[in-house]
């Protein structure tokens, strides 16, 4: 089995490649100081386990594991008992080691996975399979219907009863909600971010700590959101 660590002390890190090194063919092919690099190696490898921190500064090891599209199998190691219960929530999560792990612990851990299916990955969706979508969209301002270019538009901002929808050409405020034009906006281009903010994550121009940055739009990042558009950008 191919697995990586994932922990911000090094000590940590350290501990739990010794004892992989003690487990016949279980090989540690990588660890990372944080999760977002973790994100980067696992959108271009393949691996089978992963042995994962919970608290990390910045995302944590639940956001990382609500990022992954199809996740391995995941180990969590942590000195945070409490956490026990809600982690088994997530099918990807197998098992769970209080630190310090003991050998013995581990090699139980170690027993399980090999006990429980191999991972397979996702397979995509065939070419020519995808779901038809228009490329525009009529809004109705003054009882005008203005037609957008999907590929346009850059943030649709909540205002009360009220939407602001912010294009590359021009702003427009329509009486409807974030809800209902979210019913209507592609996937493949649109991500609600935010609780009033819906962007297209394509025109993505920067992202720093809660915030990213699009066009001149500084849009606000929620916590329950974050971990999807990490999933959904191709990281380098």
């Amino acid at each position: 089995m191919n697995c990586i660590i994932i922990d911000d002390e090094a000590m940590a890190r350290a501990i739990v490649r010794q004892l992989c090194s003690k487990i016949p063919d279980l090989d540690v092919i990588e660890e990372f100081d944080n999760a977002i690099s973790a994100i980067k190696f696992l959108n271009q490898q393949t691996i089978d386990v992963i042995f994962l921190d919970i608290h990390m500064p910045g995302f944590s090891g639940v956001d990382f594991v609500q990022t992954l599209k199809d996740p391995p199998k995941i180990v969590l190691t942590t000195s945070d008992t409490d956490f026990a219960i809600a982690a088994y929530e997530y099918e990807s999560i197998v098992d769970y080691l209080v630190k310090p792990i003991t050998q013995e612990r581990f090699e139980k851990c170690i027993d399980k996975i090999s006990s429980l299916p191999a991972h397979k990955p996702m397979q995509t969706v065939a070419p020519g399979k995808e779901k038809e979508e228009g490329e525009d969209l009529y809004i109705n301002i003054d009882r005008r219907l203005i037609k957008l270019k999907l590929n346009e538009i850059l943030v649709i901002e909540a205002k009360g009863d009220y939407i602001d929808v912010k294009t590359e050409k021009e702003d427009y405020r329509v009486h409807t909600t974030l809800k209902k034009i979210k019913e209507k906006l592609p996937e493949r281009l649109f991500l609600q971010i935010h609780r009033s903010y819906i962007i297209n994550f394509t025109k993505i121009i920067d992202i720093e700590d809660n915030s990213v940055l699009i066009a001149k739009n500084v849009v606000p990042i929620s916590r329950s959101n974050r971990p999807e558009l990490m999933r959904r950008l191709n990281l380098l």
